[in-house]
């Protein structure tokens, strides 16, 4: 058996309440897995992605993972930098000692290639990132390239543009499944604020779209603009998150959301010469799905790989269906598409841009977790540190 220091993630209790606290669910202590099988790695993490998934499985929403696994605890983090330090069987792997690899987060893949199981999230057996030692699978390890133009904390941002880059592949082909011979410069695909959105939009730009996203931060509204993306301050439109269907009604919060649901869709008119959004990027989910669905246009497309704020949506089928909206969900993204997309981030500089200063240290990963939690964070890409480089 390995030993290592780790942040571990515990069953909670069944019937119990959903936890409130970061302290309440991680604990840091020494965390025990088996030695590595011929195929895997054993590896020391050097730098993790913080991810919405982590959050889940914090939250347990919507599932407990370790029950799920059928576990007592687990490590997650499943998105990062990692070094080599035992390669295992020379035969199944081209690795070497030192090596410095992005972790692939599969678990178990379909026949296409498509995730169904996540690596340190609901696939039992794997161990994560927030522990100074863990073991991956080789076929897993996806080396970064030698001589690189971007840092190592640049390239641990990479899940959310795999993302991006999957969803956006899938979304723009159902969009030109109907609007085949149009200039995209004409129509509007716009995001609600995030990480994936960024480099969703930014390949939406260069594929001659007109793209903006909201933000609510002048940081972050800065950092839009800085990508080619026309900012939009989230501010202008304070109540226009709902909390689903209900069956109290408050005047006064209808009031409200209405007055920034007509401000949200005047900013759209302005934006799209009235024509609305052709490609919504939305990643937020049930609070905001009423205004994502009012200012689509026809033939236009709603499309995420995930959800932060609901993840259960209702619409009108015959609405949709009038308007010819496509709605599109992916996950993660296909495993041999991997590389093909690490080489357009080199060759193109399609990529985040990280901020030294703001990474968080291997002692403060619960503090990350709650300042994402309560929405505190000013980048669009948090991570920690684990090990030295």
């Amino acid at each position: 058996m390995i030993k290592t220091d780790a942040w571990v993630l515990y069953a909670h209790p069944a019937h119990a309440e959903r936890p409130t606290f970061v302290e309440d669910v991680l604990r840091r202590e020494t965390f025990s897995f088996p030695e590595p099988d011929e195929d895997e790695v054993l590896v020391e993490p050097l730098f993790g992605s913080y991810e919405a998934n982590m959050d889940h499985a914090l939250t347990r929403d919507p599932i407990d993972v370790c029950r799920q696994r059928g576990e007592e605890s687990t490590v997650i983090g499943n998105l990062g930098i990692v070094r080599v330090l035992r390669p295992g069987s020379l035969a199944r792997t081209t690795l070497r000692e030192g090596d410095v690899c992005m972790v692939m987060p599969f678990g178990k893949q379909d026949r296409h290639g498509y995730a169904e199981l996540v690596y340190a999230f609901d696939m039992p057996g794997t161990v994560g990132l927030m522990a100074k030692r863990t073991k991956v699978r080789a076929e897993n390890l996806l080396p970064v390239p030698q001589d690189s133009a971007y840092s190592l904390p640049q390239w641990a941002a990479y899940a959310r543009y795999f993302t991006a880059w999957d969803n956006w592949k899938v979304a723009l082909r159902c969009w030109k499944a109907q609007l085949d011979n149009v200039d995209p410069g004409d129509h509007l695909v716009f995001g609600w604020g995030g990480g994936v959105s960024v480099a969703q939009l930014e390949l939406a730009r260069r594929a001659g779209f007109r793209v903006a996203m909201t933000a609510s931060s002048d940081d972050r509204l800065a950092y839009v603009r800085s990508k080619g993306i026309e900012p939009v301050d989230r501010r202008l439109f304070p109540d226009l998150a709902r909390n689903g269907p209900s069956g109290q009604f408050d005047a006064i919060a209808e009031r409200r959301y209405r007055a920034s649901e007509r401000e949200f869709l005047r900013v759209i008119s302005d934006l799209s010469d009235d024509a609305g959004v052709a490609i919504f990027v939305d990643y937020i989910g049930a609070p905001v799905y009423k205004a994502t669905l009012k200012s689509l246009a026809r033939e236009g497309v709603v499309t995420t790989a995930g959800w932060k704020g609901g993840m259960d949506l209702l619409n009108r089928r015959a609405t949709e269906c009038i308007k010819r909206h496509l709605h599109v969900h992916t996950h993660v993204w296909r495993f041999q598409d991997s590389p093909v997309m690490r080489d357009y981030q080199e060759e193109t500089g399609w990529i985040a841009d990280i901020d030294p200063d703001a990474i968080y240290g291997f002692d403060e990963i619960p503090v990350l977790a709650q300042d994402y939690r309560m929405e505190k964070l000013s980048t669009y890409f948090p991570m920690y540190q684990v090990n030295p480089v």
